[in-house]
């Protein structure tokens, strides 16, 4: 299965979804008429038991997105119609779409501004050696604000604001990026999709739902104290206790067979 359409890309493949920012002539940058297409995109993925995972990169070599589209903002006057809170604005990345199904950033090539909520909000990132990540956000007179306290997570806190603050000077190649842990694995720009693809499937092998509990788990805690993760980490297993997952795998190891996992 694939569709195109409203500068994205969508794709269905042996369990893993598969999405493309398809505007390679402007940067693959997010424009206004994307926002609809990509939210229903990540409905599809929440709520379809079939799919286990899913990739997003973007189209061609140079560029994976380079953040909102500046010249719509310009002709608009703004970003956004409305000034709601987050949750009703923004529907760009899983954790906004309240996904909780790994997903797999395949970095491969500029990542800028708004870009980087893919990145920051994505399970696991693998990016081309050639990629290269910057925020732009103060460049153009807008506050690095969303992105910007993903990078802060995941970035030693100097390096998340010296993004931040010098903007378009300060770029961060993908080998740097790895070795300060934004990136995960680090490929050459032939062999990204391909191990995107190998750890999506690699994860798609496993129970569904302990894969998405255990994401929960993990996520949820770096919103609490270390006792408090603990404690909501522990109702998440005992909740999983009464699936059939809970006893198939252990008898599927001690029966030397692959384990058949329930669809819910």
């Amino acid at each position: 299965m694939a569709d195109s359409v409203d500068g994205l890309r969508y794709e269905r493949h042996d369990h893993v979804a598969y999405i493309t920012l398809d505007r390679p002539e402007q940067g693959n940058a997010l424009s206004p008429v994307m926002h609809a297409g990509i939210r229903a995109i990540w409905e599809e993925v929440r709520d379809d038991s079939w799919i286990r995972a899913a990739v997003i990169t973007g189209a061609g070599e140079r560029h994976f997105c380079t953040g909102a589209d500046v010249a719509r903002v310009a002709g608009a006057g703004g970003i956004s119609l409305g000034r709601g809170p987050l949750t009703d604005e923004t529907f760009w990345s899983p954790r906004q779409n309240r996904v909780w199904k790994p997903t797999i950033c395949a970095v491969n090539g500029l990542v800028a501004g708004a870009g980087l909520q893919f990145v920051v909000d994505a399970d696991i990132v693998v990016a081309a050696e050639t990629a290269t990540f910057l925020d732009t956000h103060v460049n153009v007179g807008m506050v690095g604000a969303m992105e910007n306290v993903g990078l802060a997570r995941r970035l030693p806190l100097g390096t998340a604001l010296r993004m931040t603050l010098c903007g378009r000077d300060f770029r961060m190649p993908a080998p740097r990026a790895y070795e300060l842990g934004l990136v995960d694995e680090l490929v050459e720009p032939v062999d990204l999709m391909d191990t995107a693809t190998e750890i999506a499937q690699q994860i798609c092998r496993n129970s569904p739902a302990a894969v998405s509990l255990s994401m929960q788990a993990i996520w949820q805690s770096l919103e609490m104290g270390y006792s408090e993760a603990l404690e909501y980490s522990w109702a998440l297993s005992r909740l999983h206790w009464s699936h059939p997952d809970f006893l198939e795998g252990p008898r599927a190891f001690v029966e030397k067979r692959e384990p058949k996992w329930a669809v819910d």
